[in-house]
């Protein structure tokens, strides 16, 4: 349903960080988002990955901007009341750019970003070749990051892809110096054991955020392993995007071979399925209220 952003995001997500390990299913879009509440989820990851395949129709090169971030960001924190962590890409640029970033991002209504320590134009986390920066660039870029945020329980998430680009005891290091640089927690991507999570877990302090994708270095690892492994944050960054996409490819190729629906009726949602999951009798009711000169019960 359409309502303004919950106040304080970060504060919620990091209250149910402190229950536990906290599962964010990867949205893309604003109905991706409500079908991941529908279902329950605690919280959500916006992909950028998704946003920028789903948006854009090319790879996760760096061709989205932070106003396709942010406005994607702001569509899903405006039908659902769930924290939202998102995908801040490098911070489309340097320190100052990473400041707008910040200010675009946390007025779009969410929890928090991560921010990663890639060369732009970066590359999927999971594809060799990844170069990073320097990491005094980067503790530069978080430093930007904490400044400029409003709201204090606002999450700042720095990643690290030097797993792939320069091993795993230069990962570590890297990992410790931009907790030291004050990230509130810690994304270590493209590991590919559960022992290398049980590293990081033993090098830092502060909170842990692991990527729990397919088809990628990473093995298939449960969210209540993670748990075990002292990780507060588990996101499927791509897992429902991947489904809709073959869902996709084998509906438009029965509709071109065969010239009709027919045979995939039983797939579909039915018009009053995706009206309930909408709300739409919702907005029907308020609109009538509204009409009638009164005013709803609290939303």
């Amino acid at each position: 349903m359409l309502n303004p952003p919950i106040v304080q995001p970060g504060a919620v997500l990091r209250a149910k960080m402190a229950e536990g390990t906290v599962v964010l299913p990867g949205v893309f879009n604003a109905i991706s988002a409500i079908s991941a509440a529908k279902a329950g989820a605690q919280g959500l990851y916006l992909s950028g990955a998704g946003i920028t395949n789903a948006s854009l129709g090319v790879p996760d090169i760096a061709l989205a901007s932070i106003s396709e971030f942010a406005q994607t960001a702001a569509a899903i924190t405006a039908v659902t009341q769930l924290p939202v962590i998102s995908d801040a890409d490098t911070g489309f640029g340097g320190a100052l750019n990473v400041r707008r970033t910040v200010i675009e991002m946390e007025r779009a209504g969410l929890a928090g970003i991560h921010l990663e320590d890639q060369v732009s134009p970066k590359r999927c986390g999971h594809l060799d070749g990844k170069r990073v920066i320097e990491t005094a660039e980067m503790t530069a870029k978080l430093r930007a990051a904490l400044s400029s945020k409003r709201d204090p329980t606002f999450l700042i998430i720095a990643r690290t892809d030097a797993r792939g680009a320069e091993g795993l005891p230069r990962a570590l290091e890297r990992a410790k110096a931009y907790a030291d640089a004050g990230a509130e927690a810690i994304f270590p991507e493209g590991l590919e054991s559960e022992a290398e999570f049980e590293a990081f877990r033993e090098a830092v302090e502060v909170p842990l955020l692991a990527n729990m994708t397919e088809f990628g270095k990473t093995p298939i690892i449960s969210a209540s392993r993670f748990e075990d492994l002292g990780y507060s944050l588990v996101i499927f960054p791509m897992t429902a995007f991947r489904v809709m996409l073959r869902a996709l490819d084998e509906t438009y190729a029965e509709l071109v071979a065969k010239g009709s629906q027919a045979g995939i009726m039983n797939s579909m949602r039915t018009r009053a399925e995706l009206y309930d999951h909408l709300d739409y009798a919702e907005y029907e009711r308020l609109d009538r209220i509204w009409a009638a000169g009164s005013q709803p019960p609290s939303m």
